[in-house]
């Protein structure tokens, strides 16, 4: 009919539309013949955005470590590359992985001296394939980090590459992980910028990951965030916290925005206060001189040193944790949607008052002969924030850290209030509470008031336990260092701390960090292998907080 003809004109007239929209033809003069020329391109970060992860299958991909020979790229970031290499995270056909340190080594001399901490022994078997074609990926550039020479020489490394791989100047992706000293931030970011970034505006990229500490206070982070921030967008820069990578960290807004039961409980009607706890049962070994150029509150409740010799156990950066359990439910799952949030919630924490300090260093600590004799940095540290917000008035939260006690363990405590109209009169059994063991042995428990079996009615304290070892025995949970990587491959910066997050940070710690440096607040001596000054439990009491007399959680044998 005549109908479907007219139909069948519009389809096609739309069809000549669309393919005269995606070319653009200019006649030839003289030749006769058509010419077709590429449309004009697009901007960077929007095409990243919407195709980033159509094209991220075919192009090069060229990892470069920043401090190659030191302790930190050899015992977390290349493990950490080998294991998303055996994962298959990495494509062999994209990824070359560059080393770069002032030592002058060749590049069979890096392998070797990384090979022993890529794989442990009980596995050396199955991944001994997989681990000479890794190794096999590793070069090696030895240059000064202040230099153009050291730097043309990488990039040129990276140039070859990136030919031999027939990519493009709009394929290619260059990441940059800094396994360096702060100090070195500045220079090291500079030469990056006039030597070794992505020549190109379209589809590639450029990214720097930078270690903490980030700055000693409000003044030097600020420094050294306009530094780096000068040379590159915040969007290629990627602050690595690596305690945001702990699975029961990320696990944090699931269990908060996608629980029912949750969503009315979460806030000050029902919540009396809330712990967040780290604990290390050493002292500062061998490192006595630098962490007291540092001391407690920057080393683990702001920060987490960038340490010469890795400790046997993780620093925890509390504040992190603290917006995690504190934010609002963000309008998606976006990372600057969740960063805004977070930020909201330091922006709100009031001035820190002594009052709700107490500070300690262990007996023994002066006798490392790098600590001066009169030394006030601290050791342990319980410090109240309080939120002013309509969640959150009135309810304390606990920051406690601390070296030389009696037990490690890093876990979030959130106790709930006293049911009213007791009529068991099981009150001084204690509260309840919902725990989060970060590590070491991953749990979630809570702690209920239940009847004891038996005759008799009488109440007990017992758990509803999730302990990850126990449930999910045939489940290999990743490393912190591997999944943050990952997210800098992806793009993904939700889990990385934004300058104005780092600044808001600051502001809530620096007045106490100076007061301390001029000697107003006092450190108490408190023995090794204790919970620390007794002050701090009188004042976790006079906060509001009911200790449990009677129960202990005990992680489940599998």
């Amino acid at each position: 009919t005549w109908f479907q003809f007219f139909q069948a004109c519009v389809v096609f007239f739309c069809l000549l539309c669309g393919i005269y929209l995606h070319l653009t033809r200019s006649w030839k003069m003289g030749s006769g013949q058509w010419h077709v020329e590429k449309r004009s391109t697009l901007k960077k970060e929007s095409f990243l955005k919407e195709y980033g992860a159509a094209v991220s299958e075919s192009r090069s991909l060229s990892i470069i470590v920043l401090g190659a020979s030191g302790d930190l790229a050899k015992k977390k970031t290349f493990p950490a590359l080998f294991n998303l290499y055996h994962q298959r995270f990495l494509n062999p056909d994209e990824v070359h992985i560059f080393g770069y340190a002032r030592t002058k080594l060749s590049d069979e001399e890096l392998r070797d001296k990384i090979r022993r901490y890529l794989v442990d022994e009980k596995n050396a078997s199955e991944k001994a394939e997989a681990l000479s074609k890794f190794l096999q990926l590793i070069k090696y550039v030895s240059g000064p980090y202040d230099s153009e020479d050291g730097f043309k020489r990488l990039d040129k490394a990276i140039s070859e590459h990136e030919i031999s791989k027939k990519s493009s100047q709009e394929s290619t992706r260059r990441l940059f992980y800094l396994a360096l000293p702060p100090s070195v931030y500045p220079p090291v970011c500079k030469m990056i910028k006039e030597c070794c970034t992505n020549k190109s505006d379209v589809g590639g990229w450029t990214r720097i990951v930078v270690e903490k500490p980030f700055g000693k206070d409000l003044e030097s982070a600020e420094q050294l965030s306009s530094q780096i921030g000068k040379l590159f967008d915040e969007s290629q820069i990627y602050r690595i916290d690596h305690y945001l990578g702990k699975e029961l960290v990320q696990n944090m807004l699931v269990l908060r925005f996608a629980n029912r039961f949750f969503l009315p409980l979460w806030n000050r009607d029902n919540i009396a206060n809330v712990q967040i706890v780290f604990r290390e049962d050493f002292g500062t070994e061998d490192r006595g001189g630098y962490f007291d150029e540092y001391g407690i509150i920057r080393d683990i409740i702001q920060n987490h040193l960038l340490q010469a010799k890795p400790l046997p156990f993780d620093c925890l950066p509390l504040m992190q944790v603290l917006c995690l359990v504190a934010m609002e439910k963000p309008i998606s799952l976006k990372p600057e949607h969740i960063r805004d949030e977070k930020v909201k919630v330091l922006q709100s924490v009031v001035p820190i008052k002594d009052e709700e300090v107490v500070l300690g260093q262990y007996e023994g600590y002066r006798d490392d002969p790098t600590v001066p004799n009169d030394s006030n940095t601290p050791t342990f540290a319980t410090t109240i924030l309080r939120i002013d917000n309509e969640r959150w008035e009135g309810v304390p939260f606990i920051l406690k850290a601390g070296k030389a006690m009696g037990s490690k363990k890093a876990d979030i405590r959130i106790q709930f209030k006293d049911v009213p109209g007791d009529i068991f009169k099981c009150q001084k059994q204690g509260r309840n509470e919902f725990v989060i063991r970060l590590q070491p042995s991953e749990a979630m428990y809570m702690k209920l008031t239940v009847k004891q079996p038996g005759l008799e009615m009488q109440t007990v304290q017992s758990e509803l336990d999730l302990s990850y070892k126990q449930r999910y025995q045939d489940v290999s949970i990743p490393e912190a260092y591997e999944r943050l990587i990952l997210d800098t491959i992806k793009g993904d910066q939700q889990h990385f701390v934004r300058r104005d997050e780092l600044k808001a940070a600051w502001e809530i710690f620096t007045p106490l960090l100076h007061r301390i440096e001029k000697g107003e607040v006092k450190s108490i001596p408190y023995k090794p292998g204790s919970r620390g000054p007794t002050e701090a439990d009188q004042l976790l009491e006079k906060a509001g907080y009911l200790q449990t007399h009677g129960y202990m959680w005990i992680p489940p044998t599998l």
